[in-house]
This record gives structure tokens, C-alpha cells and sequence, in this order.
């Protein structure tokens, strides 16, 4: 049975990351958007949803950028 290259194990250790972590990003937009609303209630500016567009263009962003990186390693 053949052994997989030490550098192959890393890509997939980075692919099957990036999942979690657009999820603690989108999260973390989220609640802050949450706790504006809360704490500063405006009748024009929704904040909650602002932020989660803000932190869902962030993480496809983070995803582009790593998965680029990736491909440059091969």
C-alpha cells in the first residue's frame, strides 16, 4: 500500500477547514449584527442583515484566496 505525500495530506487538512471556518465568520457577522440592533435600533439601517452580507462576501473571499493558494502549491 502506497503512502500519500506529506504535501497532499496538508491540501486536504486546508480544504476540509475552510467549511468551519466560513462558518465562524459568518457567525461572528451575524451576532455582531444581532447586538447592533439591539443595542442601537435604527428604523433604516438593519444592521443584522448588512453584516451578514458583509461577512458571507468575507468568507467566499477567504475561500477564493486559500483554495488559490492551494492550486499555486501543486
Amino acid at each position: 500500500m502506497e503512502k500519500e505525500p506529506k504535501n497532499n495530506r496538508n491540501k486536504w487538512i486546508a480544504l476540509i477547514n475552510i467549511p468551519i471556518q466560513m462558518g465562524v465568520i459568518i457567525f461572528l457577522f451575524s451576532y455582531l449584527g444581532s447586538w447592533l440592533d439591539e443595542n442601537h435600533p435604527s428604523e433604516k439601517v438593519y444592521y443584522h442583515k448588512i453584516l451578514i452580507m458583509v461577512g458571507v462576501a468575507l468568507a467566499l473571499y477567504n475561500v477564493f484566496r486559500q483554495v488559490n493558494e492551494i492550486n499555486k502549491t501543486k
